[in-house]
C-alpha cells in the first residue's frame, strides 16, 4: 500500500472550523487544546491524504519527528496526530519507552478507550481521563528531540 500524504496549506485551525456538525467541533477544539498546552512550542500542522489501510483522512500533526520504517526506509513524520473518524476519535502517539508505545504503556490510566500500537481511540471525550492523556503527552514531549522544522 503507497500512502499519498503531504503537509497541506490549509491550516488545523481552517480544519476544524470547517466541521459542521456542533458537538464533533467542539470535543475536537478540546482534544486540540489539551495536545497544544501538553506540547508547548511544538508545531502544528495539517496532514491529508490517503492513509494507512487506504483512507482518506485529515489529521492534525503536532510535532516533528523521523521514523524508522520497516526495510530500512524512515519517514517524516508527527510526533502526536488528532483525527475524526467516522465514528470515533483517533489519537497517534509516536512515542516509545521501553521498546512499548505510551498508549499501549498507560492505557490502563486513559478511561474508556481502545488503544493499539500508537493509536489510541475512543468514541466519548468525556470517558477519556484527560490528566493521564496530559501526562502521556507531556511524556512524549520529553522523550522526542526538539523539532527540526519551522512551524
Amino acid at each position: 500500500m503507497v500512502w499519498a500524504v503531504e503537509i497541506v496549506d490549509r491550516t488545523p485551525d481552517e480544519y476544524l472550523s470547517s466541521i459542521t456538525d456542533e458537538a464533533i467541533r467542539a470535543h475536537m477544539l478540546r482534544l486540540d487544546s489539551v495536545i497544544s498546552d501538553a506540547m508547548p512550542g511544538r508545531c502544528r500542522r495539517l496532514w491529508e491524504g490517503i492513509f494507512w489501510g487506504g483512507t482518506e483522512q485529515s489529521i492534525i500533526g503536532y510535532g516533528d519527528l523521523v521514523q524508522p520504517r520497516p526495510r530500512g526506509k524512515t519517514v517524516e513524520w508527527f510526533l502526536v496526530g488528532l483525527a475524526r473518524q467516522k465514528k470515533h476519535f483517533s489519537l497517534y502517539v509516536n512515542a516509545v519507552v521501553d521498546g512499548v508505545y505510551l498508549g499501549q504503556h498507560d492505557a490502563d490510566r486513559l478511561g474508556n478507550v481502545k488503544v493499539g500500537a500508537a493509536s489510541i481511540t475512543f468514541t466519548r471525550v468525556d470517558g477519556v481521563d484527560l490528566g493521564a492523556l496530559r501526562e502521556l503527552l507531556g511524556r512524549a514531549d520529553e522523550l522526542t528531540p526538539p523539532d527540526r522544522r519551522e512551524s
